[in-house]
């Protein structure tokens, strides 16, 4: 009998630290509960994401879709697919080579020798949410590639235009 009573407090106390817990975590995210509540959390999410972005980025120029096909277009870029190379191998953008934030980590990059250091880059990932093309065209500044852009709108909807994509397979 005192076990079952036992557990049975031990049970309360589990639920109003957990109620607890539930009132702290919903005060402290007050903002996004509200956003969600309002139907607006996508939005907002995009607007923090898009904020953080310009500071983090600060010294990378974006491109929207129809920039990155026009300069695409124009034959003289050097397209650069951010995305890891398995989704490289399946589809990319005709003539793109494969940079990963990674492999731009390694000293004496092969995949970047050759490349005058003034040529059009674009770089792009897989999606408007992914930050690996900004990171790339970061590290392709710093390594004093002179003409570098993000295409922030991604590989998927590149693909979804129609835009002139192969594969490695």
């Amino acid at each position: 009998m005192l076990s079952r009573r036992l557990v049975a407090q031990d049970l309360a106390w589990a639920g109003v630290i957990l109620l607890l817990a539930a009132i702290v975590g919903i005060g402290q995210q007050w903002q996004l509960v509200r956003h969600s509540l309002n139907g607006t959390l996508a939005s907002h999410l995009d607007e923090q994401r898009q904020q953080r972005r310009k500071v983090e980025f600060q010294g990378v120029q974006t491109l929207n879709l129809s920039q990155a096909y026009a300069i695409f277009q124009g034959g003289q870029a050097l397209f650069v697919d951010a995305r890891d190379p398995e989704e490289y191998a399946e589809l990319h953008v005709a003539g793109a080579v494969n940079l990963t934030p990674d492999l731009l980590k390694r000293q004496g990059n092969p995949a970047l020798q050759g490349i005058a250091r003034d040529r059009r880059i674009v770089v792009y990932c897989g999606v408007a949410s992914c930050d690996r093309a900004l990171m790339v065209a970061e590290k392709l500044q710093s390594l004093k590639f002179t003409n570098v852009s993000a295409c922030m709108a991604g590989f998927r909807a590149w693909d979804e235009a129609g835009y002139p994509a192969e594969t490695n397979k």
